[in-house]
């Protein structure tokens, strides 16, 4: 019997029995689409880290104060004093593949302006901080460096501060704000950002000359952070390197000897972001490949029940000429249908729950190839493997003994 028999042979016995048929694909339909729906999503979630550190510059190189140890145990960095403007200085005028640096300090803190009140944080950089930052300003203009040298009472506001901070429609240009009782004049405000991929509100922020708020508001004479911008994203590695150099000979630290600081990239947060996201798509992924194992096993099951209802059949078929192969590669056939059609309905299940999953949480759509081509893979040895035994046991029937089966 040829294979194209076969196969409509397969095909009627299929419909004959549609409820049951539907019901059977359904294991592998919820397997499949699980999986693809976990891999996608989790792709999205990799794709929407990247794009938002991107936004924060690809050769951005962050210098932070080392945690404090005594005993082994941590005592974290918060009274650190390790970093200092001077350090910038010499970042700025050394590091040859460094191209613009800004020293960064931040103070929490209430903002007043009349009626309105709002809890928020400052934070002070250098004019090139904004350019660091990735920021930009969307009506006024930034600090100067006079502003800088003369501990100017200037600011930028996010998008947040406006909203919390000024009556709709009203223009902040110009006006005073307090913080920690201390008036500043709005003279920019900045574009819209968002959250970034920790789910920080990136707007909620005030920018001041550094100097002022060193000087105005921490009094204090060394910085929390210094944010550098490398040239270009191939030399960042290089200009870490350099980094590290300077501030260890101004430092003073001797080889061998523990750096109190700290130098990252955004590769490094990109590689561990993306490390950790693929640890979670992987293991959500093998979960929901579990339920391809249960479908797999309904389809043996319901394998097992068509045999036995066929046996007949099966009994006149090999009486007039069948082969046990012929027998067998119906069987197989049959169940392999119902798991590539299963597996096809999963497919298309699996991208519209991706789709409207990633709409909801505003992440890109992104279609993984490979995981929908192992998908169609697995649904074929899935039909293959679990429809073995029970063909197998079709083929093997006596004619006789399956005549007289009723």
């Amino acid at each position: 019997m040829n294979v194209s028999n076969l196969i409509r042979i397969s095909y009627n016995a299929i419909l004959r029995n549609k409820t049951r048929s539907l019901l059977t694909m359904l294991g592998i339909i919820i397997g499949i689409s699980s999986v693809i729906a976990m891999v996608s999503l989790g792709q999205s979630s990799q794709q929407n880290i990247n794009e938002q550190i991107s936004t924060m510059g690809t050769n951005l190189i962050m210098v932070m104060r080392a945690n404090q140890r005594k005993g082994g145990v941590s005592m974290g960095n918060s009274n650190v004093q390790s970093l200092t403007v001077k350090d910038c200085e010499l970042i700025k005028n050394k590091c040859k593949n460094v191209s613009l640096v800004s020293p960064m300090v931040s103070a929490n803190g209430q903002i007043v302006r009349g009626n309105y009140n709002w809890s928020g944080s400052m934070q002070g950089g250098d004019i090139d901080y904004l350019q660091i930052r990735k920021y930009e300003i969307s009506k006024g203009t930034n600090f100067t460096e006079e502003d800088v040298a003369k501990y100017n009472k200037v600011c930028l506001i996010g998008q947040t501060i406006v909203e919390n901070m000024f009556a709709e429609g009203e223009n902040p240009i110009g006006q005073t704000i307090r913080f920690k009782s201390i008036p500043f004049k709005v003279i920019g405000i900045l574009e819209e950002k968002g959250e970034n991929q920790m789910g920080q509100d990136q707007d909620d922020i005030v920018i001041a000359p550094y100097s002022t708020v060193m000087k105005r508001l921490l009094a204090t004479t060394y910085i929390h952070m210094i944010y550098a911008s490398a040239k270009s994203e191939e030399v960042a590695e290089t200009a870490t390197q350099e980094i590290t150099q300077v501030l260890r000979q101004s430092h003073k630290i001797q080889n061998g000897g523990t750096d109190d600081f700290d130098v990252r990239t955004q590769a490094e947060l990109l590689s561990m972001m993306n490390s950790v996201s693929g640890f979670l798509t992987v293991l959500l992924a093998a979960i929901a490949s579990i339920s391809l194992i249960v479908g797999g096993i309904g389809i043996m099951n319901i394998m097992y029940v068509t045999v036995t209802e066929r046996t007949k059949e099966i009994g006149l078929r090999t009486a007039i000429g069948a082969r046990g192969k012929d027998i067998m590669f119906q069987f197989l056939i049959e169940s392999s249908m119902l798991s590539l059609v299963g597996g096809i309905i999963g497919i298309i299940f699996g991208l519209v729950i991706s789709y409207v999953a990633s709409a909801l949480l505003k992440w890109p759509f992104v279609i993984s190839t490979v995981s929908v081509l192992l998908s169609f893979l697995v649904c074929a040895a899935t039909g293959i493997f679990f429809g073995w035994y029970p063909a197998k046991k079709a083929a093997n029937l006596d004619p006789i003994t399956a005549l007289r089966y009723e």
